[in-house]
């Protein structure tokens, strides 16, 4: 079963960063898109960032100009700075993967890192 696996989650003071990581556990053909969704405390899942096998990238508003998004083959990153409380979430990976060439695209996703943000 192919799964995506995060890493780099934890506990960071208001203002500090965190960089977030994610890559598929094992082989596959091929990747499109990739992105990472946050779901704070009580709240709905969100779109964070994602980016194409392009490099096009697209944010959510809360986060522009603080969080960057970026991939190096099969794995992508989530930079992260000027944390704030409100940033406080599980940070969920999410990339759309074909396993075998000629097979369909599906989408899989990470099982979750919990980012805090407090002092």
């Amino acid at each position: 079963q192919l799964q995506l696996v995060e890493s780099g989650g934890g506990l960071v003071q208001p203002g500090g960063s965190l960089r977030l990581s994610c890559a598929p556990s094992g082989s596959i053909f091929s990747i499109n898109a990739m992105g990472w969704y946050r779901q704070p405390p009580g709240k709905q899942r969100e779109l964070v960032a994602a980016i194409t096998s392009g490099g096009n990238t697209n944010y959510g508003d809360s986060v522009k100009g603080r969080f960057a998004i970026s991939r190096n083959k099969n794995t992508v990153y989530l930079q992260m700075n000027s944390l704030t409380p409100e940033d406080t979430a599980v940070y969920y990976c999410n990339a759309n993967i074909m396993r075998i060439l000629g097979s369909r695209w599906d989408d899989y996703w990470g099982q979750g890192t919990q980012v805090t943000v407090s002092s």
